[in-house]
């Protein structure tokens, strides 16, 4: 190995690093080499030892960087063609005399006989046959050696049928042995070079002048390379064919605007972004000039919102259809309402693992005002979310909030009930924020849903009760006016009303009920009728008879406005106060509620 020198790519043991430092270290002897590790969680710190900075890692990573002796060591680099040969062409092993026969292989106690290893080794052998090479941690360094040259050898004449080539995680310092490696394959379609270190791209000469080495290549993989995005434009301007680019796991905050002659921006369909670290669309402004851009990658980054007080909403071209916004960190409906005029072509999109997967309801922050005097209600609520999950719901929001246009959702197929479902599951949500305020604060809820207007005309404008509030220190916030009911032996009873204190629990309420009708406290089972219908509680299916209800309360079929093709199935939900010391004022919703009695 060659004397080490700053920005040198090594490998120790088959774990690559980056050389940044060369110098002597406070409190010890000798030289020592500071040393980027490729894999972050290797090292012990990030170039500052005991108070004193040494060198600055590329890496945000605190544990990327170490010390090594330049004496440790080094695994030797290869060339692509000594790389391809170790790879795909090794050469056969032979037994020497008086040496072991070889280990037989061995699963599950049984001995496996190598039945086409050999047939795969010869065709392996064949290198003027392969079209896909993977050389992912070969210790690559450069193209050539100056003995191959000297001997004549060339790549294209070794394996010109190369279409997809891999060199990840490899000693690649320059882009200079890519271009004289890819100037040779003439077939290329696909190139990765992700996890290598690359330095001084903006004067890389033979980079600049590359010409048409990289003609067909219409993928190009730069992943966790920690270049600057005006360095991942600058390797892909010299790509005039360019259709697909990964540029994922760079530590990207921002973008720089495109260079405005690169064929790129004009042929460039698919970008993946993933696993950088934008907090917003803004962020990501200059790619609205890509016009034939339709897939957009932004899975696990950390965008909040769409815009900033400071950049107005990108618009993307109408072409961009899929957008991938997994993993993020949206939590407002608000932001979901703007994603129709910041991607005006959406068709498809996967927006799973956001925090408003995990709290979808309308009254998250950003979302929707509380309600005043809002009242404590228990995992047992009477809402269609405690019944669908809060992933389910999620899902229908997202349905309901979206435009038509939109056909998949976190790649499921968004069908016309489907849509009818979520869009009816949506307006009742609404009607229920609605009746919880006073009819003046009535405009702060509908503000907050564009969409209130197209729902009523679909599918009938809801009634909307308002129930009195009570204030929380008088006494009567303190009792819930409850009617029991019941029927036995076919017969409805009379309807007895009764106040019951909210802090009684369930056996307490049965012993009243019993009281009321003549019977046992264990004799007595409690429905409370919650006077909801839910909309997805199951519409008709096709060859369906609709007799049987999805959570065993009483069904009956509810047609709202909007049109022939608006009729669905609505379920009227029901809840049974099962035993237990949980308080009554827990367990219901409200001040007045019905409850029926049935004897058990």
């Amino acid at each position: 190995m060659t004397e080490a020198t700053i920005g040198q790519r090594r490998s120790y043991d088959g774990a690559l690093c980056t050389v940044r430092y060369i110098g002597e270290v406070a409190g010890t002897t000798g030289s020592w080499l500071g040393v980027e590790w490729d894999d972050p969680s290797r090292g012990k710190h990030d170039g500052q030892h005991k108070g004193i900075r040494y060198f600055t890692c590329k890496s945000q990573a605190l544990t990327s960087a170490s010390f090594v002796r330049p004496t440790r060591p080094v695994d030797p680099p290869r060339t692509f063609l000594s790389a391809l040969q170790y790879k795909y062409a090794p050469p056969e092993e032979q037994q020497k005399p008086g040496q072991p026969a070889p280990r037989p292989i061995v699963f599950s106690g049984k001995v496996a006989e190598e039945v086409g290893f050999e047939k795969i080794r010869r065709q392996q052998a064949q290198l003027g046959e392969l079209l896909y090479v993977i050389l992912d941690s070969t210790k690559v360094a450069t193209a050539y050696s100056d003995d191959e040259k000297a001997k004549g050898q060339q790549i294209g004449q070794v394996c010109p049928k190369i279409r997809e080539l891999d060199l990840s995680r490899n000693l690649l310092e320059h882009f200079d042995p890519v271009v004289d490696i890819c100037a040779e394959l003439l077939l290329l379609k696909s190139l990765k070079v992700n996890w290598n270190r690359f330095r001084n791209v903006l004067e890389d000469k033979k980079l600049e002048r590359a010409g048409d080495a990289f003609e067909g290549v219409k993928e190009l993989a730069l992943e966790d390379t920690l270049l600057t995005w005006h360095e991942i434009c600058h390797i892909a301007a010299r790509f005039p064919t360019l259709s697909t680019l990964h540029a994922g796991s760079n530590q990207l905050s921002s973008l720089s605007p495109l260079p405005p002659s690169a064929p790129f921006t004009s042929n460039l369909v698919t970008l993946d972004l993933e696993f950088n670290q934008f907090t917003s669309l803004s962020d990501l402004a200059p790619l609205s000039s890509l016009t034939s851009l339709k897939s957009l990658i932004l899975k696990k980054n950390k965008i909040t919102t769409l815009t900033t007080p400071t950049a107005p909403l990108p618009a993307f071209s109408p072409t961009l259809n899929y957008v991938d916004l997994s993993y993020n960190l949206i939590s407002t409906w608000s932001t979901v309402d703007s994603l129709p005029s910041s991607f005006p072509g959406l068709t498809s999109l996967r927006f799973t693992h956001n925090p408003l997967y995990d709290n979808p309801d309308l009254d998250t922050p950003g979302s929707l005002p509380p309600p005043p005097q809002q009242t404590t209600t228990t995992s047992t609520s009477t809402s269609a979310a405690s019944t669908l999950g809060k992933t389910e719901e999620a899902y229908m929001l997202l349905v309901a909030r979206l435009p038509p246009t939109l056909k998949t959702l976190n790649f499921s197929t968004i069908t016309t009930h489907d849509r009818s479902d979520a869009e009816m599951f949506y307006l009742s949500r609404i009607t229920k924020q609605l009746s919880s305020v006073p009819e003046t604060e009535e405009h702060l809820i509908l503000e907050k849903h564009p969409k209130w207007k197209y729902l009523c005309d679909s599918y009938g404008e809801p009634t909307i009760t308002r129930r009195q509030e009570v204030n929380p220190n008088f006494l009567e916030a303190r009792l819930i006016d409850v009617k029991f009911w019941a029927v036995f032996d076919g017969e409805e009873t009379t309807a007895k009303s009764v106040r019951v204190p909210r802090a009684f629990d369930i056996y307490a309420v049965k012993g009243i009920a019993g009281r009321l009708f003549g019977l046992r406290a264990w004799e007595v089972r409690l429905v409370w009728e919650t006077g909801e219908w839910d909309p997805v509680g199951g519409f008709e299916v096709e060859g369906g008879d609709g007799e049987e209800s999805d959570d065993g309360g009483e069904e009956e079929t509810k047609e709202e406005g909007g049109g022939e093709n608006k009729k669905g199935r609505w379920v009227k939900r029901e809840v049974e106060l099962k035993d237990g010391p949980r308080q009554f004022g827990y367990c219901v919703d409200g001040t007045e509620v019905t409850v029926r009695v049935e004897k058990r």
